[in-house]
């Protein structure tokens, strides 16, 4: 038992350890993303991020739609939360496994950790 924990552990801190990589173009996030939607459980938040430029999904059970476009390596995004809007922002996207990490203000800013499903 004691050595199950042990691998579990430390196969943990592996993977906590494995560094995010900066995804710096469009068709390598569109690759992330395409068919897949991301998810935030603490906020019950589900978007999909479509290569139309169209993003919709809901956000604590309400409604979020909005639009994007890729420049010059960031996604920016405005948004509208069932009827708040949420301003224009280009955000670094970044990637490790099932994660994607968005930092707001080109990376100057906070960043929201998502999961691909």
């Amino acid at each position: 038992m004691f050595r199950i924990a042990a691998c579990l552990a430390l196969m943990a801190t592996t993977a906590a350890a494995e560094p995010f990589d900066q995804v710096k173009d469009k068709a390598r996030f569109l690759d992330l993303v395409q068919g897949r939607a991301l998810h935030m459980g603490a906020f019950r938040i589900a978007l999909e991020v479509l290569p139309d430029g169209e993003i919709k999904g809901e956000a604590l059970g309400w409604p979020v739609t909005g639009r994007w476009v890729w420049q010059e390596g960031y996604f920016c995004r405005e948004l509208d939360w069932s009827g708040k809007p949420i301003p224009w922002n280009c955000q670094l996207v970044e990637a490790r496994g099932d994660s994607m990490r968005f930092t707001v203000d080109q990376g100057a800013g906070r960043s929201a950790l998502f999961r691909l499903r």
